[in-house]
């Protein structure tokens, strides 16, 4: 496996994970990622100052990916972790652990005191590798996501 920041070549197969994975759930409606206008060209979504998006690749192929990017809410200093996906078949290796490290890492070295986050309940393996990294449950969303159909938020001091 290896991670990598995204470019260009990987827009479309980055994309077609992420619409696969909220097809599972249902979520692939409004309200969700589904619609977000940058969702086909991630690469030029993340240019900003303390943004970034990786990849992960396995055998040459990507098969995930996650992003950090400032989030505007009542907290200084914060980021939200955005678009982490992974390829169903690619579960349970590790990957996305690695993933979410990468971002946190990056987080932290960017300065930020406070990592949020939006999910939805019935992404049950996203939500204990969160739990597991020292993400805790928020009763309500700290912003503006535009991420409405989410049901579940989540936050970690950094």
């Amino acid at each position: 496996m290896n991670i990598r920041e995204i470019c260009s070549k990987d827009d479309f197969q980055l994309a077609e994970i992420i619409r696969e994975v909220l097809a599972e759930f249902g979520a692939d409606r409004p309200g969700f990622a589904w619609q977000d206008p940058e969702l086909d060209a991630l690469s030029r979504a993340y240019l900003e100052q303390g943004a970034r998006y990786w990849v992960a690749e396995l055998d040459g192929r990507v098969v995930g990916g996650v992003g950090i990017a400032p989030f505007d809410c009542h907290w200084p200093a914060t980021c939200e972790l955005q678009k982490m996906y992974l390829s169903p078949l690619c579960r349970g290796k590790g990957i996305g652990q690695a993933l979410l490290e990468t971002a946190l890492n990056f987080a932290e070295g960017q300065g930020y005191h406070h990592c949020y986050l939006e999910t939805f309940e019935p992404m049950v393996q996203a939500r204990k590798l969160y739990e597991s990294r020292g993400f805790e449950r928020l009763q309500a969303p700290w912003g503006n996501s535009g991420h409405s159909a989410c049901d579940c938020w989540m936050m970690k001091a950094l």
